[in-house]
Formats: structure tokens, sequence, C-alpha cells
């Protein structure tokens, strides 16, 4: 079956807008970008069949603003629209409009977005799964009611909203004294007040395991691979690869039939994920992702398989057993070697997160077995009111650590003009032997950082003076 769309919006903006833009240019199918003010120059709009200003700068007057993305897909006579992730990826109210106006949401029902946008909800799935989920609290968790949970549950604890992602609003409390100045934070007494969190038992060193998943309209399952993204900094994950190492097949089986068993009981479908940590020969649950993932790459490496598309051919109403059929037939999914990614990130000057810089002279890498997935380009802007993602560089091959030694390859490619990133971050962290042997874990790359106390002035030293990679001039690595 070929879905039915003829033209679909792009609800997102810079480098997951441009790869959506190219899956359905591949297909035939065209594509509308919007963009805000402050983007009128990006590439995805440059790319895009029609484009469509819908507002200002500010994220909740355009790309999060429902009533002119649903004006601008009705008026550009839209089938559906595909939300990227960030932003209304996730927002059921948002899917229900679109499905009101008659548009297709490309991405799960309204009520399983309600499902898994509610991450207290689903543990209690996971729990009727027979699933593990870590000790965590029986409902709310208020400034009164904060020491008696937590010595329920047992220290370490984590403070979590119950709803968003990307780890906004997580505070953890190594003991009881830590958890006190958290709740005399004038901050966090407001989040907790105004806000409906909950409280969790928190594992230190765990690893972070998702499967990537594919889910028809009649629940058949298929997983699409495991991926490790234990490498985070800000609670943002920085490094992923795929398979994961050091983990057993009992484990990785267990995962996977959890993750079939969750999706059944939440009625989700399209292409989607679910995250668990491992520690040791145990697993827990962690949360499901209803949607694309920025580390979707790592996958489509290993396999080849157009992950964007079959989300956008199960919206449309396809089965998975004609996407394995036109696949791999019974060897779906295809795995080789070994694929890893690293993100380039932004690194905003402090106090100016409105700014806006523009690239400079802009060098990208190449070569067998790398991807390279960016809507930078020479001259363009970079708002700095945005997700500060600027590039993702993944390397494959036959082996990890051919595939490891890819990468440090062509990041020592890259040269970005004017724009200070965390490269330096990256490369110490794909160079350490702990990485090298896969003996690493969630708390890794911020004990790294402490160890070498790698602050800005330390990164700074990996230069020779005057060779600002914040300029426009190329930078010459110091000799150590």
């Amino acid at each position: 079956m070929v879905t039915n769309f003829e033209r679909i919006l792009i609800a997102n903006r810079g480098e997951i807008a441009l790869r959506v833009a190219r899956t359905c240019k591949e297909q035939g199918i065209e594509t509308v970008a919007i963009y805000s003010e402050a983007d009128h120059d990006s590439l995805h709009v440059k790319q895009a069949d029609k484009a469509c200003c819908v507002g200002a700068g500010i994220s909740r007057d355009s790309y999060m603003n429902i009533p002119n993305i649903i004006c601008a897909a009705l008026h550009m006579e839209c089938d559906a629209i595909h939300p990227g992730y960030g932003f209304l990826a996730e927002d059921s109210r948002f899917a229900e409009i679109c499905e009101a106006h008659e548009i297709k949401f490309i991405g799960p029902s309204p009520l399983a977005l309600k499902h898994a946008g509610d991450k207290f909800l689903m543990r209690h799935v996971a729990t009727g799964c027979n699933v593990p989920v870590l000790p965590a609290s029986d409902g709310r968790v208020t400034v009164d009611n904060a020491n008696l949970t937590a010595r329920k549950i047992g220290y370490p604890v984590v403070l979590k909203p119950r709803s968003g992602g990307g780890g906004l609003g997580i505070r953890h409390a190594m003991d009881e004294h830590a958890l006190r100045d958290l709740l005399i934070d004038s901050g966090v007494r407001h989040s907790l007040n105004k806000e409906d969190y909950f409280m969790e038992h928190f594992l230190g060193r765990p690893r972070h395991i998702e499967v990537q998943m594919l889910v028809d309209s009649n629940k058949n399952f298929q997983a699409v691979g495991l991926r490790d993204c234990s490498i985070q900094r800000r609670k943002q994950k920085v490094i992923e690869e795929s398979p994961p190492v050091r983990i057993s097949k009992d484990i990785e089986d267990k995962l996977i039939e959890s993750a079939r068993c969750i999706c059944k009981s939440s009625d989700f479908t399209t292409a989607g994920t679910a995250e668990f940590l491992v520690d040791g020969d145990k697993f827990y649950f962690l949360e499901l992702n209803p949607r694309i993932q920025v580390e979707h790459t790592v996958t489509e490496m290993l396999t080849g398989i157009d992950l964007v598309w079959e989300q956008i051919r199960l919206a449309g109403g396809d089965s998975l057993e004609n996407i394995i059929s036109e696949c791999n037939g019974e060897n779906f999914p295809g795995q080789s070697g070994h694929s890893i990614q690293a993100r380039i990130y932004a690194e905003p000057p402090i106090g100016l997160s409105t700014s806006t810089e523009r690239v400079g002279k802009l060098r990208l890498p190449g070569g067998p077995g790398v991807r390279v997935d960016t809507h930078l380009y020479p001259g363009c802007s970079v708002p700095y009111i945005y997700d500060p993602l600027l590039v993702k560089v993944i390397a494959w091959a036959s082996t990890r650590k051919e595939a490891l030694k890819r990468l440090r390859r062509a990041l020592d490619e890259i040269f970005i003009g004017r724009i200070k990133t965390n490269l330096p971050f990256l490369k110490r962290i794909l160079g350490c032997d702990c990485f090298g042997k896969g003996e690493y874990h969630t708390r890794h790359a911020e004990e790294i950082i402490e160890a070498d106390q790698l602050n800005e002035e330390a990164e700074s030293k990996l230069f020779i003076p005057g060779n600002d990679p914040g300029t426009d001039m190329e930078p010459v690595i110091a000799k150590q």
C-alpha cells in the first residue's frame, strides 16, 4: 500500500523538519514548511515546496501556535501534519484539533498521547504488564509531604513532573539534607505548588536503554532495534549508539517484550520508543515516547530502514505486514555492524538566550559510513530562543571499534565559524577508555566533567589563544 497523502505540513523547524521533508520528497509527497519570523532564512524553509510564516520568534507565538498552524494547513490544503519532535509532537489537544479538521496527525491517537504524556499513569500501565518500575510516591508530592515520602521510598530520590519531557523540571536529592535545601528553594516550592509532581527512587549509575518500535492500527508490534542513550549532559542525551554493548540477550528480550505489552495496553500506534533504566541484571520502565526521536538516525544507519517513511505509512493506515514484506521479509529488521551518533549543540552565551548569531565558515565531515543531519549553511542565523541542536553526526562501521574511530575522525573535520559548540566535550567523552570499552552509565559524562573540571575556562585551553572557535578563524588544536 502507498499512502494517499499528497501534501504534508511539517510543524517543526531545523534539522528534523528538513529530515521529514527529504523523505516526503523521495516519496512524491509535497511539503509545506512553517516558520517563525526568526527562521525566515532557515534551510527547512528553502527546501520545502511551500512555506508559511506562523508568527513571531517566540515558540508560543509560532511553532506552538495551534490556530495559526491549523489555518496554514487548511489554507495550503494539506492532508496531514507531521509534528517532528518537541513543540506539539506530544500534544494530545493538537492531535484532537487536527482530527476535528480532518487533517491526519502523523502520530498516535489523542488518547494514546494522553496516556504516554502522563508518566505517573504509564507507571501503572507498566505494573499492569508485570514490567518492573522503581519505588515511587503513591500520588502527588507537595512541600508538606516530600520528606515523609522520601523516607518511605529511600534515598536518593528524584522529583519528576507528571508530564513533560527533555529532563525539564527534574530535581535530585541524594539525602535528607539535599532535599531540605531543595524544598527551601523558591523556584522548587513554586513548581511543586503549581504543577503535579511525583517522587521516585533515583538510580545512581544505570544504563539508559530504549526500544525503537513500529505499531500499526491493529496493534501489531515490531521492535526495530535497541539504542543506548546513557551519555547525557544537563539531562539531555548527547551520544547514542546501537546496538547497546554489555547488555545480555536475556535483558534485551525482556525489554522488547515489555515494550510490546506496554504499547498494547496504552493504545499506542505508529513509531515511538519505550525507555528503560538497566542496572546490572535488573531493568525498570522509564517512559513511552510517542514520536520520532532525535536519535532515530542511529537505528536507520544500522538497519537501512527509513523510520520517518514507515511512520508516515502507518499513520496513513498501512500495515506492518506490508512494511515487513517490502523491506526484508522474514529478516526484518536487518541489522549489521554498529552505529554511533554525536549531537553538536550551540553553547549560548549566559544571559543572551534571545540573541542570534550567524554561522561563518562551515566545514562538515563526509566519507564512507558517515551521515550528517543539519540545517546549517554558511551565513544562516542561529536563534538562541530554540533548542540549540545544530548538527547530528552518525558513523557506521562493521564493528563498534571502527565506528568509534570513524566518528572521532568525522568530528575532527568539523568547523562551525562564529558559533561556540560542545565539540571539545564530545571529543573528550569519545576519547576516554571507559567509553571505548562500553563501560559507561547515565552519570558518566557528568563525572568526567567534575573530574576534569571541564568548564568554559578549561574548554578554551583546548585551543591556541586567538583561534577562538567562536570566530571565523579555524582552530588549531593545541598540543597536550
